[in-house]
């Protein structure tokens, strides 16, 4: 039998799979080239991670007063405005302490005012006995005068001798209690008097307890971690609910050491966040890089001079920002997970430069501005409507 068209097959069978073995070199040669150019051309200038999280500002909502919780105006996931009327506290307790103060104000005012006004009486008073003892002085000058020619007998200037000492004791006793009155209420008017300035502020202090009965929003948001029930009793600290701000939200990445050589503030960044996947990409801006790894600010930072240090690749938080108009087209919420890719070929900025800034509103809050003033206002009417004398009132402004 003939061995010829084994041999045949056999080198057919080798030739085959040298050209399979041969394409697959060459698939994997194309492959790695590809992919060698990928990274050269533009992979070598991204930094990327999916250890990166939507973050926000939350903010913390906190009773300003004490008081009972009767009723609650909003849920969660509610957006509320910033101002808007939240919580409602029981106000009877806050009214009756603004009601006394309301009373020990224009209490202290009229005492002050009766202050003055005797002090007027003692000067008028004072005034009064000097010009007595001026007269008793010319009287016993007179008769001193007219001893020698027995004009007036002796008793007569004795006598006016006595009632000249009175008088001296008299008006001696007079400036000593004036002094000690305007020791009290001297050099300064009855509206800026310190025990009336005290029941001022003291009244003030219930105005505001009062007023903080409402307590609103200090900024524009949605509610979440709503704590407050009706029935609680609350006082100032204790919180309520978190208003979270979506309009301005910005990309925590973490990034290993080891890849932080070139990431600087200023540079462009995309973001894909997994609730939306590939389908939609964020473009964002590196702000600032956080001076510390996650570790420096853990609740238990680690101890490496104690001998059992373990080198690990730490982590360095970067803060990327959002744009604002992409985030309220598309919203996000604190907490989601991210892919953050960050551009590391433009130009490098500083590494203590920081484009982060609190210039959002809800950095800042005008909600009390008026409290004070109103509260000014109100206790300066009432230290008028106890000023019944038209002289003891200031000049208007």
């Amino acid at each position: 039998m003939s061995t010829t068209p084994v041999k045949i097959r056999h080198k057919e069978i080798r030739s085959r799979r040298n050209r399979r073995l041969a394409l697959v070199a060459l698939i994997l040669f194309a492959a790695a080239l590809a992919y060698g150019g990928y990274w050269w051309y533009y992979a070598r200038f991204w930094v990327w991670t999916d250890n990166a999280f939507v973050a926000g500002n939350l903010v913390t909502l906190e009773a300003q007063a004490t008081g009972i919780i009767t009723q609650v105006l909003v849920e969660e996931t509610q957006h509320v405005e910033k101002g808007d009327l939240l919580i409602r506290l029981d106000e009877h307790q806050a009214q009756a302490k603004l009601g006394r103060t309301r009373g020990l104000l224009g209490g202290e005012v009229r005492r002050i005012a009766a202050l003055f006004a005797k002090r007027r009486q003692i000067q008028q008073k004072f005034t009064s006995r000097v010009a007595r003892l001026d007269l008793v002085r010319h009287d016993v000058a007179r008769f001193r005068e007219a001893l020698p020619s027995g004009a007036i007998s002796e008793q007569v200037l004795e006598n006016a001798l006595d009632q000249m000492r009175a008088l001296q004791a008299e008006v001696r006793e007079i400036r000593e209690e004036f002094q000690s009155i305007t020791a009290e209420v001297g050099g300064v008017t009855i509206v800026h008097h310190p025990a009336v300035e005290a029941a001022k502020h003291e009244f003030i202090t219930a105005y505001l307890e009062y007023i903080r009965q409402r307590i609103r929003a200090p900024a524009s948001g949605y509610v979440a971690k709503r704590k407050a029930q009706v029935g609680d009793q609350v006082h100032p600290g204790v919180p309520l609910m978190t208003i979270v701000p979506l309009d301005h939200l910005w990309v925590e990445v973490n990034l290993r050491e080891t890849e932080m050589q070139h990431v600087r503030p200023g540079q462009s960044a995309l973001i894909n966040v997994d609730v939306y996947g590939k389908r939609h990409t964020y473009h964002g801006m590196v702000e600032g890089l956080v001076p510390g790894t996650g570790s420096v600010f853990a609740l238990l930072p680690p101890e490496n001079a104690t001998g059992n240090f373990i080198h690990i690749v730490e982590r360095v938080p970067v803060r990327v920002a959002f744009v604002k108009e992409e985030i309220l087209e598309h919203p996000v919420r604190p907490g989601l997970s991210t892919k953050t890719y960050i551009d590391v070929s433009e130009p490098e900025r500083p590494l203590g430069v920081s484009l982060a800034a609190p210039s959002t509103q809800e950095y800042e809050t005008d909600i009390y501005a008026d409290e004070l003033t109103d509260a000014e206002s109100l206790a300066r009417e009432i230290i008028m409507e106890n000023l019944v004398l038209k002289h003891d009132r200031p000049e208007p402004v």
